[in-house]
Formats: C-alpha cells, structure tokens, sequence
C-alpha cells in the first residue's frame, strides 16, 4: 500500500493505526467488513450532510449497519433541519470519491464531524482511508482527537 495524505498525518501524529487494502470499486460499509471478516458494527462510515441554512457541510459517522437518523443529527448541532446530498454533490464538496469519503481526509477543510455514540463502545473501529480501496482500524480516541469530532447518538438501524 502506497501512503496517502491520511496514512501520512497518522505516522506524522504517531498514531497507532493498520491500513487495509480492498478492492479499489465502491464497497458499502457491510461489504467491506465481509471482506475483511470482521464485524460491520466496528466498520464506520462517513455520510456528508447538508445543512439547511448556508452553512457548511458537516460528516457524520455512523457504523456500517445503521443509516444516518436526520433528525437526531439536526438536534444534535442545533439546526432545524438537515438533508442528504446526492452521492454526486457530496463527491463534489469534499473532493473526493463516495466510498473513500474520510473525515481525516478532510481535515483542515472546515468540515464540523459527528460521530455516533456507539464509536464509545469501542476500543477501536474501521473508517475510510480517503480513498476507495484503503480501510484505517484506528483508536476511536485519536479519531475523535484529530477531527475534534462530537459524540452523539445519531445513527438508526438499517429498515
């Protein structure tokens, strides 16, 4: 695996962090934790939201069986309301592709992230690494330390 900005500010910071190569198309969370047999509960993943004012794009991670609870999230930062932008529109407001969206990739990019809850539960979980195909397994306290990332129950079960 050759390094990439997010590997690179992990070294940088000393962070304890292993990389997992998957193949390089568009895996859904569940998919990618199959891959690399591991449970889906520990493997996160970044949703960009849309607040409804004109303020910027926020993150929330939420584990791989859950989906984003809107609502929870809107109260959880104070908005009235927040949406869902197309896969395209948030692939153009991060500047990067769906499915290798990563808050550490997008951190000096003003980007205000909220992680479920459920990421206290755990030592440890799996987020993207900026890119498709790359999978971090990083302490949940160095994520939250480096994105300055909120905890808030924000995540739903998957009807």
């Amino acid at each position: 695996m050759k390094p990439n900005n997010v590997t690179r500010l992990l070294d940088q910071r000393k962070v304890p962090y292993t990389a997992y190569e998957l193949p390089p198309q568009k895996l859904g969370a569940i998919e990618a934790a199959e891959h690399l047999g591991v449970d889906p509960a520990l493997m996160y993943k970044t949703i960009v939201v849309l607040r409804e004012g004109r303020g910027k794009p926020l993150l929330a991670v939420v584990p791989g069986t859950s989906q984003v609870d809107l609502k929870a999230l809107a109260q959880a930062i104070g908005e009235k309301k927040v949406v869902l932008p197309t896969e395209r529109e948030a692939e153009r407001l991060t500047g990067l592709l769906a499915g290798g969206i990563s808050p550490l990739a997008l951190l000096n990019r003003g980007f205000q992230t909220i992680l479920d809850a459920s990421a206290s539960g755990h030592v440890q979980i799996y987020i993207s690494g900026g890119q498709r195909g790359l999978n971090i397994l990083l302490p949940v306290s160095a994520l939250i330390e480096l994105t300055r990332a909120s905890l808030a129950p924000i995540a739903r079960p998957i009807p």
